[in-house]
């Protein structure tokens, strides 16, 4: 199993864009509503691990195995703040951009191997800028 070694890392390089706080520092007036989150644990379907995450405001909906338009739903998210764990390059979306967060959905929509595990455009989230800064890339995209 592969493990993500930038958690505090992460924390740091989050805290210092001053465009989100952290779970025990709230983020400044102006920025966004995301908050990176350290010690907040997560291991995907594949065994792929990671020891924070970015916690944000999103708007419900699919959760696509891959970060292209036309990839199954595997997953729905229904809860509108939500934990994504790194970012990919992927189709162009009504955003307008090519940005794909990875994260589990709520609920298994199909390919329940899966777990609900896939993307959602960052059109859907309420980010400071696209990607997060300090989020990680996904190390597979």
């Amino acid at each position: 199993m592969e493990r993500s070694t930038g958690g505090a890392l992460l924390a740091t390089a989050v805290a210092a864009t001053g465009l989100v706080g952290t779970a025990t520092e709230p983020a400044q007036a102006s920025a966004t509503a995301c908050v990176m989150r350290e010690g907040s644990a997560h291991t995907d379907w594949t065994g792929m691990s990671w020891d924070a995450d970015i916690l944000c405001d999103n708007t419900p909906g699919d959760v696509r195995l891959q970060s292209f338009t036309d990839s199954p739903v595997v997953g729905r998210m229904v809860t509108t703040r939500s934990w994504f764990v790194c970012w990919k390059v992927g189709d162009q979306h009504a955003g307008g951009n090519n940005i794909w967060y990875y994260t589990q959905g709520d609920e298994v929509v199909s390919r329940p191997t899966a777990k609900a595990w896939g993307y959602m455009p960052a059109v859907m989230l309420e980010t400071p800028q696209d990607p997060v800064p300090g989020l990680p890339k996904c190390s597979w995209g």
